[in-house]
């Protein structure tokens, strides 16, 4: 009893430390805010507020799962408000370097467990895979494509995810050591994800995620923030990229970043919090709830032409092939309950 007593007000005072450094963070990036966009600071919400809207729920779910903002920014700019992929991508990047990193911030007050060692070796093959992605590859890809492609990788995962839940599973809190195999296979995960991540501005979080949850065996609980703390070093990186070498943070773009950053710096750190409150069920179902509804928007706004389809399924059937594998290796299983 007296053990839970001093584990609940450990408890507290974290809870009280965290509210604190999320307000002070906030009021500060608020005023900073208020200050480069005045005078014009309420008509740039007025005038884009399908974006302000958007991103208070991108943010939250930026931070409670592993699909950052650009999961939900970069459908909707795409496919609903009509805005240009590559507009779409570098404020996803733009945005996330923002929320991601106050959901950041939020998982170490609180000292959130994540995997230090997966965020290191990730993003070591990620940043390079950013580079890859967003001067190599988007320039050769339509569009439309670019958007299949995104909702492709993620529904295969559905897949992998649903199989891997239809039966008992048992977890890892933490990673097994590991030796060169297993860091080299973490950096070509970073690097495949990063070059996602510079295609549409998200998709790093999700790649890795998989990995840790079907292949590690790592529990969802600490696979999640770790996939949070990923995509923030990434994002930041994706967005230095296009501010000072691509030049694809143009006017329209920083216009529709102010709109977003005062919702999404309360919005992410809030859902990284919830997060630690969920249980790794609940955290499966919102994931795969947001996949079927990327499905169906994708499948309902995008055209399909002979080209797209062929890819897509390409893709699809390459990553659903890779994910269910993973899923029936047990190497990484606990061995006390193997």
């Amino acid at each position: 009893m007296k053990d839970k007593s001093v584990a609940d007000i450990i408890s507290y005072i974290a809870h009280q430390k965290t509210l604190l450094v999320n307000l002070l963070l906030t009021i500060i990036v608020w005023l900073v805010w208020y200050v480069y966009t005045h005078p014009d600071s309420l008509s740039i919400l007025q005038q884009n507020w399908p974006i302000t809207l958007t991103m208070t729920l991108g943010s939250f779910i930026a931070g409670a799962t592993s699909e950052g903002g650009g999961a939900i920014a970069f459908p909707v700019f795409t496919k609903m408000l009509h805005i240009q992929p590559q507009d779409a991508k570098v404020f996803s990047l733009a945005i996330q370097s923002i929320g991601m990193t106050a959901a950041t911030l939020t998982i170490i007050v609180m000292r959130v467990t994540v995997s230090w060692r997966f965020i290191l070796w990730a993003s070591l093959g990620g940043v390079f895979g950013v580079y890859i992605g967003s001067v190599l590859i988007s320039q050769l890809l339509q569009a439309a494509l670019l958007k299949m492609l995104f909702t492709s990788m993620i529904v295969s995962f559905a897949i992998a995810l649903l199989i891997l839940n239809g039966r008992n599973r048992v977890y890892n809190h933490s990673l097994p050591i590991l030796y060169w195999r297993e860091k080299m296979l973490i950096l070509l995960t970073g690097f495949v994800g990063g070059v996602m991540t510079g295609l549409v501005g998200n998709g790093i979080d999700i790649i890795c995620f998989s990995v840790m949850v079907l292949l590690f065996r790592l529990s969802e609980k600490v696979s999640t923030p770790t996939s949070v703390v990923l995509m923030a070093f990434n994002a930041m990186a994706g967005f230095v990229l296009q501010l000072f070498v691509i030049g694809g943070f143009t006017a329209k773009v920083e216009v529709y970043w102010l709109a977003a950053v005062p919702v999404v710096v309360v919005g992410a750190p809030l859902g990284a919090y919830i997060c630690t409150q969920m249980s790794n069920k609940a955290i499966v179902a919102i994931l795969l709830i947001l996949i079927f509804v990327e499905l169906l928007s994708s499948l309902y706004l995008i055209p399909l032409t002979a080209d797209i389809v062929v890819v897509s399924l390409t893709v699809f059937l390459t990553f659903s092939l890779i994910y269910c594998r993973m899923a029936t290796i047990t190497k990484y299983i606990p061995i006390s309950r193997a």
